[in-house]
């Protein structure tokens, strides 16, 4: 299925945009820079798929056992990376245009009015979910670095405070214009996320097998073993989110006929997913082999020697998710400021940028300072808004749009998905809710 026209039969279409428009579009971070190589594509989507997502793995298999865990993780990646790939096919499935964002392919399939609908209060329940749940995490690995350092010699910090000081950064970085203006955050957020996860399963590893360790279901209870598994399904669903982003960030790859984007693209998409594999699989069965069903939410709170190396670890996460808030802010950013001034005729300008986005993390981390429930949150959202953006709205979008063969094997793996990922969907944040509810029990606000 040829996805562009032959180029030497090709007329670039006629841009009939004013110069409004154009000085809008040249403003807007997803459309005002399109310089980014191949590699921009891994290390930005290696950024936004590997977040706090993989600490969790250990604990969803303690929630879904051997067997289920390691078949739900091998499926969810090859699922994922199905439906990665169309998304880069179709951002110029039609000839001479180019979806730069979601809801802009989302409208092309459903319609302009059904398709906004559709994508974007999903797009956006992902990524303003992702940013509070990364506000909770960074604190979370700040505190844990400040308690391993001073070893009880120093005086308790409340979380609130630490997830004030992560969101500090993000006050000054969340200014900065576009995609390839956080390029060199994203490089080396992604490099500190192989290093972690190299040091949640090596350290795990040298641990060794905790003595009695039990590889039943976390629970002891039939109800709570049934809703720990749904759970479970919901923290691998939350761990592949990065679709919500790959579109936004093939809009910053140029594009010609000869050249499209696709390929440097899924080029990039294709190093970056050896990346999370080698990062995904052996922290989730090496984590779960050494504590069993007595591993955290977070595999590196487990985790408490050798001091150093923890301290160290938790430092790496913190670098990493303030790289993968920027990933996932920057769509929100997009949107906020095109109806801004597309719809409400406010003038483009740095003002405009400095209030909607210091307003925005602010209230990202005030939600996360109210309800850090870590593991409970992962899995409600997990189910709610990721399974449809990543595991079954893309193929929808490719039934409605490509029209392959019924019954063909395209037509066969795209219905298998849609089944799966609506599945997931419903059964997921049952459990994820569960847990925010035991959670809440004992919880003190703003303790």
């Amino acid at each position: 299925m040829g996805t562009q026209a032959s180029p030497e039969n090709y007329t670039p279409p006629k841009d009939e945009r004013t110069a409004r428009e154009k000085a809008i579009d040249d403003w807007l971070p997803i459309t005002s820079s399109r310089k980014a190589k191949w590699w921009y594509s891994a290390f930005h989507n290696v950024t936004a798929m590997v977040g706090a997502g993989v600490l969790s793995l250990p604990y969803a298999m303690s929630e879904l056992g051997w067997g289920p865990g390691i078949a739900v993780m091998t499926l969810s990646w090859i699922i994922t990376v199905y439906t990665l790939w169309q998304m880069v096919e179709m951002h110029e499935i039609v000839p001479g245009k180019r979806f730069d964002r979601y809801h802009e392919l989302g409208q092309h399939a459903f319609g302009d009015k059904l398709g906004l609908w559709i994508v974007v209060p999903q797009q956006l329940v992902v990524e303003v979910s992702l940013n509070i749940v990364y506000m909770v995490t960074g604190g979370n690995s700040l505190k844990k670095f400040h308690d391993v350092i001073c070893d009880g010699n120093c005086k308790d910090i409340k979380l609130t405070y630490f997830i004030m000081i992560f969101a500090s950064v993000h006050f000054v970085l969340s200014q900065l214009p576009n995609f390839n203006s956080i390029s060199g955050i994203s490089l080396a957020a992604a490099v500190m996320s192989l290093s972690y996860s190299t040091i949640a399963w090596g350290a795990s590893l040298d641990k060794g097998k905790a003595a009695n360790v039990d590889y039943s279901l976390r629970a002891s209870t039939t109800a709570g073993q049934v809703f720990g598994f749904l759970g479970g399904l919901g923290d691998v669903a939350f761990s592949y989110s990065g679709h919500n982003v790959v579109l936004e960030i093939q809009a910053t790859i140029p594009s010609t006929p000869d050249k499209p984007s696709k390929k440097p693209m899924w080029k990039g998409v294709v190093v970056a997913y050896i990346i999370i594999a080698a990062c995904y699989f052996p922290v989730a069965m090496i984590g779960y082999w050494t504590f069993g069903n007595s591993v955290d939410d977070n595999i590196l709170i487990t985790l408490n020697r050798p001091k150093w190396l923890i301290a160290m670890a938790n430092m790496m996460v913190v670098v990493h998710l303030i790289g993968s808030y920027q990933i996932y802010a920057m769509p929100v950013f997009d949107m906020m400021e095109t109806v801004l001034v597309k719809k409400m005729n406010f003038p483009p300008g740095m003002m405009l940028r400095l209030i909607t986005r210091t307003v925005y993390v602010a209230f990202t981390m005030f939600v996360g300072i109210t309800f850090p429930f870590f593991g409970g949150l992962i899995g409600f959202f997990g189910g709610l808004a990721f399974a449809p953006t990543t595991y079954f709205l893309p193929c929808i979008m490719w039934l409605i749009i490509c029209k392959p063969k019924r019954f063909s094997l395209s037509w066969f793996t795209n219905w298998i998905c849609i089944v799966l990922g609506v599945i997931l969907m419903i059964v997921a944040p049952i459990g994820g809710l569960r847990q925010i509810i035991i959670s809440a029990k004992t919880y003190k606000f703003y303790s």
